[in-house]
């Protein structure tokens, strides 16, 4: 899936969309990102020392993991409901393409968990549990 078509599932638009591509392998979703060093986070984090925030390295995963919801999406919004057990493994910096697969591990109704990791070049960058409640659309 292009990033067109990752629109018509997610409600997410630049500059805040922010994954490229996303594949369905079985039970799991796998995503990429290019960090091209021109996105909006990395103006401020850090002035000659680029390093993706934290922060935007859980809603690249959440964006890829969300593709696993696609059906349930349709007049729908995604809504961080909790982040556990994320744990910061190594920086990102522009130039690299961060590659994210994720998997549900559980769900409640619409509160889905998901259990995601991110990779640079095979290191790992981050890993946690993301949990989304979908809302309908008003």
């Amino acid at each position: 899936m292009n990033r067109d078509e990752i629109k018509t599932f997610l409600p997410h638009r630049e500059p805040m969309l922010l994954i490229d591509d996303v594949t369905m392998d079985g039970e799991y979703a796998l995503a990429h990102y290019h960090v091209t060093g021109e996105e909006f986070f990395l103006k401020g984090h850090f002035p000659g020392n680029p390093v993706v925030p934290g922060v935007i390295l859980c809603e690249i995963m959440a964006q890829s993991c969300c593709i696993l919801l696609k059906e349930e999406l349709i007049g729908r919004t995604p809504l961080y409901s909790g982040i556990n057990n994320v744990r910061f493994k190594h920086q990102v910096r522009p130039g690299d393409t961060i590659e994210i697969k994720g998997k549900i591990i559980n769900r409640r109704g619409l509160l889905f968990v998901v259990q995601a990791e991110a990779k640079v070049e095979g290191q790992l960058c981050i890993r946690g549990e993301l949990m989304f409640m979908l809302v309908d659309n008003k």
